[in-house]
């Protein structure tokens, strides 16, 4: 009798083991979607993937033969606004042209999201990524590569740059004065407005500029991502998105913000100054969408400016077949394209909104991972 009962118990227990990692391997599938509960937002993935992508940190073959399901194209938090809504219809439509497959956006909260994505092939191509998150992204899975990126206005590499600000409400501007310009010697002990960790020029860039600035005091990364007592910034603030650290200053919650110029360009305009330099002093635009409708008017000045090389648009190799890499690659780096003014747009014409303007991006350019070693 024992032993049956014994032999019950052990079925019963297997049963509910069984059960168990069914719903876990379930709940995992749940949390990797970022986006769920998200108002607009396409949690559509891939159905192309590949289970695994890499083994043992080696790339897998491309595939042979072109995949009949959508095309998934992630964007970072900044582009996953109604603002931008637009330009990845746009973006989307490019793409179908090129391959014949239908491309859906995947819109993400924070970095990580979009940064695991690519990396993890629930995306096929990455837009508008930092140097930073694509080569976290690559380190992850080699078969992450960079296809394009936005030119200079000259339809080279040589000026690609956008700016790295470091941004203080103009009512305090006078605290940051150094002679007749400003600096960031009194930054210490403020409260400081991030992006995110993973960001290039919202995070890696300010920060290092701090470390030089302060060279005296030895700081690390470590030093500067978090406030409080003892340490450099009285509290760390990340806004998940350069939107997001903006209104960080714009409410008040922070003293300081880092953020780039390519990201507010949709919201806001310069008052007085020279663009993108020291000392420059922007406004939020009349009609400016939310979240900064709630702050038309409201001025801040640069008081740092760092040149950063333009984010690269990567794609997953294991994911899309070379043929449908190459038809990308060319649709995007043609003139047709360079001349798409949701993509590219003349900024001298009242009103017009788009992706870059067109004096100082021309278009899109091929580059190669090599140019992304510096930020190694």
């Amino acid at each position: 009798m024992q032993r049956h009962i014994k032999a019950i118990i052990a079925m019963l227990l297997a049963v509910v083991l069984a059960v168990g990692i069914a719903a876990c391997s379930t709940g995992a599938q749940d949390d990797s979607d970022p986006n769920a509960g998200t108002p607009g937002n396409s949690n559509t993935q891939s159905n192309n993937s590949p289970a695994n992508n890499t083994a043992n940190n080696q790339v897998v073959n491309t595939p042979d033969t072109a995949n009949t399901g959508p095309i998934t194209v992630v964007w970072y938090p900044n582009e996953s606004s109604n603002t931008h809504a637009e330009i990845r219809d746009e973006v989307n439509r490019l793409i179908e042209q090129a391959t014949g497959r239908k491309a859906e956006a995947r819109l993400t909260t924070d970095y990580t999201i979009a940064i695991e994505a690519i990396a993890s092939g629930s995306a096929d191509i990455a837009m508008a990524m930092g140097a930073v998150g694509y080569i976290e992204a690559k380190n992850r899975n080699p078969a992450v590569d960079v296809l394009f990126v936005n030119s200079d206005a000259d339809g080279g590499l040589d000026g690609a740059k956008y700016f790295a600000w470091l941004c203080v409400p103009i009512e305090k501007a006078d605290d940051y004065r150094s002679g007749s310009t400003y600096s960031i010697d009194n930054i210490r002990g403020k409260k400081m407005s991030f992006v995110s960790n993973s960001s290039t020029s919202g995070f890696r860039v300010p920060t290092g500029s701090i470390i030089s600035h302060f060279a005296s005091d030895n700081l690390t990364e470590d030093d500067l991502i978090e406030g409080g007592r003892d340490m450099f910034f009285q509290e760390v603030y990340f806004g998940g998105s350069h939107q997001g650290s903006t209104v960080n200053l714009l409410t008040g919650n922070a003293d300081v913000a880092a953020f780039c110029d390519v990201e507010l360009q949709a919201y806001i305009e310069l008052v007085s100054g020279v663009e993108n330099e020291v000392g420059a002093v922007y406004a939020v635009k009349k009609g400016a969408d939310a979240p900064f409708d709630q702050y038309e008017g409201r001025q801040f000045v640069v008081i740092a400016s760092t040149p950063v090389f333009n984010g690269p648009n990567a794609i997953n190799r294991n994911t899309l077949t070379e043929a449908e890499i190459e038809a990308i690659a060319a649709l995007f780096t043609s003139e047709e394209v360079a001349n798409n003014e949701i993509l590219f747009y003349d900024a001298s014409i009242e009103g017009a909104m788009g992706l870059y303007r067109k004096s100082a991006s021309y278009g899109y350019v091929r580059t190669t991972d090599s140019w992304y070693d510096p930020y190694r």
